[in-house]
């Protein structure tokens, strides 16, 4: 039996850097923080109608991410992400559809995807992106959600719904998701957890990640080693 293919893209830690948490000022040094302490991707979010101070905020942060092995994504935006020549997007299920954005991006760029129900997740198969994130799991402050958290039982069902579709798709979950409870989201079945606050609302943003980047990997170690048994 041949292996798996390799993923395109790590979502063992996302650190979105939110111009609504924290002032705009700040995300440049925010994302290398935690860069530097072991995310495996960036995402900026921003919603600010203006693509100009998008565009120039994103510079920014790639300005700061130079050098670093990590992809800088945008969320929503795809004009800025081409504009600004980032790593890829992200997209939510308001937004552009991935077959457009794909087309707009190239092959190389990374797509990501959010997924909230069942039906988001059987239509994965058929888009062409890199990686989704599930949520949101937990109550989260950092966004405002209309929907109710789905939990680690709803994050295990849609988990399954795409394994099923997608096995080889990474998939992340998103909201609420902290130091106290990365490790449950990972037995759920998970790649990796995307944080906002808990990364750059820290006291220290790049030691932040180094513990959520941590917790993940030694759960992530105690899943294969229940697995061999």
């Amino acid at each position: 039996m041949s292996p798996p293919p390799i993923a395109k893209v790590d979502v063992r830690l996302i650190v979105i850097v939110d111009a609504g948490v924290v002032p705009r000022s700040r995300l440049a040094a925010m994302a290398l923080q935690a860069a530097e302490g072991g995310a495996t991707l960036i995402q900026y979010r921003d919603k600010s109608p203006d693509p100009v101070l998008l565009a120039s905020t994103a510079r920014e942060i790639g300005r700061a991410l130079a050098g670093s092995p990590v992809p800088l994504l945008i969320n929503d935006h795809v004009e800025v992400a081409s504009d600004v020549g980032a790593d890829g997007v992200h997209l939510g299920q308001e937004d552009m559809d991935p077959r457009r954005a794909r087309e707009r991006l190239g092959p190389d760029a990374i797509l990501g995807r959010t997924i909230k129900t069942i039906g988001h997740a059987s239509a994965l198969a058929g888009e062409p992106v890199d990686y989704a994130c599930i949520g949101g799991v937990f109550a989260t402050s950092s966004k405002v959600n209309p929907d109710p958290p789905i939990g680690l039982a709803g994050l295990s069902r849609l988990l399954r719904e795409i394994r099923r579709l997608a096995p080889h798709l990474p998939v992340g979950a998103i909201a609420g998701i902290t130091a106290a409870n990365a490790a449950e989201v990972i037995g759920a079945g998970a790649d990796g957890i995307a944080v906002v606050s808990a990364v750059i609302t820290a006291a220290d943003p790049r030691a932040a990640a180094r513990e959520l980047r941590t917790i993940v990997e030694a759960a992530q170690q105690r899943l294969c080693e229940e697995a061999g048994r």
